[in-house]
């Protein structure tokens, strides 16, 4: 598919990836993925370390280059038209990449001198991304000394400083405290608002539930892509219990220790808080029998109650499922 034949669904399909591999020598970084992102939609891109997410975003940016298929954004291939790709999208990746010894205003002045902005287009996006950042009163503030949050919200200004139609952010809350993390994302969701297309890598589920559809991606594999609300139903492997209990690390110890032995046939258990979720195949079958286990073991169960999974729950299901089926 040629970015000329694409270009004419670019409007509603700004981020388009058609059988998308990458290799380095022998591994296989991405693996023939093919996904779509609508136009100002929020699309959360999940998965663990190493799972290619990164990757995928630079194949997207046009860094590197991939080994077979395709990306295109705002119709033009990432590959082979990567100066126009950079004109129109915003980028701010995982490593911070403001210049700490310049102020807040120098940096903003600096990316939107990169991206051709005239003196009075830069004036302009100087209040707004000030204001934006909430930085007012801190303008000449040297970068290093400003807080987390402020240094993630600058950054995301400069990102956005030549008003991309699509913008993709790399983990862009790792390190931010959860205050700045919903200023953050109440930035972002303005932003799609007004139209701007958004990709975003993230390791807190409670920031994946906002997405308007994820994508889950293992081992380089696209595992499973659909609204939060659809993955819940469709993508979890057994239903889930909750347990309130007392010690909940010793009871987690118990419970592995019957799921390696076979004794109760847990697909997961973890600890959530305070609590505990076990995953198995059917809730009312085994729950007498998770009760009696702790129960013999002086550990007193205050409630088992079937919940509805997590996105960290399906999650966990659909990456356990792709990596039993490799």
């Amino acid at each position: 598919m040629s970015a000329q034949s694409f270009s004419s669904q670019n409007d509603s399909t700004p981020i388009f990836v058609q059988n998308l591999t990458k290799r380095f020598g022998d591994f296989t970084a991405v693996d023939d993925v093919s996904f779509h992102v609508r136009s100002g939609e929020v699309f959360g891109w999940l998965g663990p370390n190493g799972a290619g997410k990164t990757t995928t975003i630079r194949m997207l940016l046009g860094l590197i280059k991939p080994t077979s298929g395709n990306a295109f954004v705002l119709g033009f291939n990432s590959a082979t038209q990567t100066k126009l790709v950079h004109a129109h999208v915003g980028y701010m990746s995982q490593q911070f990449t403001l210049y700490n010894d310049l102020t807040a205003a120098q940096n903003i002045r600096f990316y939107g001198g990169v991206h051709g902005l005239s003196s009075d287009e830069l004036r302009q996006r100087m209040v707004e991304l000030i204001q934006m950042a909430g930085l007012e009163g801190r303008e000449n503030a040297l970068t290093s000394s400003l807080s987390g949050g402020w240094k993630q919200r600058l950054a995301l200004g400069c990102a956005i400083v030549h008003h991309p139609k699509v913008l993709f952010l790399d983990e862009p809350t790792a390190g931010v405290d959860p205050i700045s993390r919903r200023q953050f994302w109440e930035l972002i969701y303005q932003m799609a608002k007004e139209g701007v297309t958004i990709l975003v890598t993230t390791h807190y589920m409670d920031e994946a539930e906002l997405c308007q559809r994820v994508g889950f991606i293992n081992g380089g594999k696209l595992v499973a892509l659909d609204s939060v609300s659809q993955l819940k139903l469709t993508q979890m492997r057994g239903q889930v219990l909750e347990l309130n209990i007392s010690e909940p690390e010793k009871a987690v110890r118990i419970l592995k220790a019957a799921q390696h032995s076979n004794q109760i046939p847990f697909d997961e258990v973890a600890l959530y808080g305070a609590q505990i979720h076990a995953v198995v195949l059917d809730a009312e079958e085994y729950k007498d029998a998770i009760q009696r286990l702790l129960i013999e073991e002086n550990i007193r169960v205050n409630s088992i109650e079937r919940i509805a999974p997590t996105l960290e729950d399906v999650f966990i299901s659909s990456v356990r499922a792709s990596a039993s089926e490799n």
